[in-house]
């Protein structure tokens, strides 16, 4: 064990420094009230009024500290840091900032999970090596949070786009047989999918404005099919370059591709029922059988031990 006293002036330092600087960071970088409401029209485009809740008020302050937090964590190389931006738009969090927002975030459940750690060290423990791996493993738990939840999330917003897509793909085809064009068409099917399935047309109505910022249309589906990593995405992308560099119908490959997702879907949920059966087998033979072998064997075990017991006490 070590001597907790020998630890007093340490802490007492660090309180005495932290507290000493947040009063000068207080007191040096405090800016006029012209220059904060010139920042707060400028950060949200000057929609941000003076009644902002604590969900606003958090993330502005969020944005002003991640850089700082974020700078111990930030990949070392181009390749990884793409890798986290290929994830954090699979997810749909596509801001300028996103990779140091979510930086700062671990950062700050790595210092909660450190302080719980702590505390969960001295309460039970004490300071010794049993009492430094909960720290750690808590410390850990809180590190690695953000990374699961970013992974549901991406899954989660997926599942979304892979399910929407077919009925999709329907509404597409019935308004380019109408006579609307591809780009019509997308942002009709975008304003019908709003309450329905918000994620597929976000996107739609992304690809949309790319096109009419000037980019190709082969650019705006290649990106399209990128920056979700849904393959049925990828490969409308290829079918719809592939009818507009061939002059081929728009309309029957979107048919085609709308009833060839269809029967993947179909198929993907009779595989699912398939499994059920052996899925079954753990929670009956754990839960289900225990229940029935006592209810049925106990009473006729209790009355062969009634009988047994004498005629074993009489020898």
């Amino acid at each position: 064990m070590i001597d907790l006293s020998l630890m007093i002036p340490f802490a007492v330092f660090i309180a005495l420094g932290a507290a000493a600087w947040f009063v000068l960071d207080f007191v040096f970088n405090r800016n006029s009230k012209a220059v904060e409401r010139l920042n707060r029209l400028q950060s949200k485009s000057g929609r941000q009024s003076k009644s902002e809740g604590a969900t606003d008020f958090l993330t502005r302050k969020l944005e002003e500290a991640s850089p700082a937090l974020a700078k111990p964590l930030l990949p070392k190389s181009e390749k990884e840091t793409s890798k986290l931006k290929e994830k954090l738009d699979f997810a749909g969090f596509r801001r300028d900032d996103a990779v140091t927002m979510y930086l700062g975030i671990k950062a700050i459940c790595l210092v909660i999970g450190l302080i719980l750690g702590g505390g969960l060290m001295f309460l039970t423990a004490g300071l010794n090596l049993s009492g430094l791996m909960r720290l750690f493993v808590v410390g850990g738990l809180f590190l690695f949070a953000p990374d699961i939840i970013l992974s549901l999330l991406a899954k989660k917003r997926k599942e979304a786009i892979f399910l929407g897509l077919p009925d999709a793909l329907d509404l597409l085809v019935v308004c380019v047989e109408a006579g609307l064009g591809l780009d019509q068409a997308m942002r009709k099917v975008a304003e019908e999918l709003d309450d329905i399935n918000k994620v597929l047309a976000y996107e739609f109505n992304q690809s949309n404005m790319e096109v009419q910022m000037g980019k190709t249309r082969e650019d705006v589906f290649n990106s399209l099919g990128a920056r979700n990593g849904v393959d049925d995405l990828k490969t409308l992308a290829s079918v719809i370059i592939q009818t507009d560099k061939f002059g081929s119908s728009v309309a029957k490959a979107l048919r085609v591709m709308s009833d060839s997702m269809r029967t993947t879907r179909r198929q993907i949920a009779e595989e699912k029922a398939a499994k059920t059966a052996v899925k079954l087998i753990f929670p009956l033979v754990l839960f289900i059988f225990p229940g029935i072998f006592v209810v049925l064997v106990g009473p006729a075990a209790i009355t062969v031990v009634r009988e047994m017991l004498p005629a074993m006490q009489n020898r």
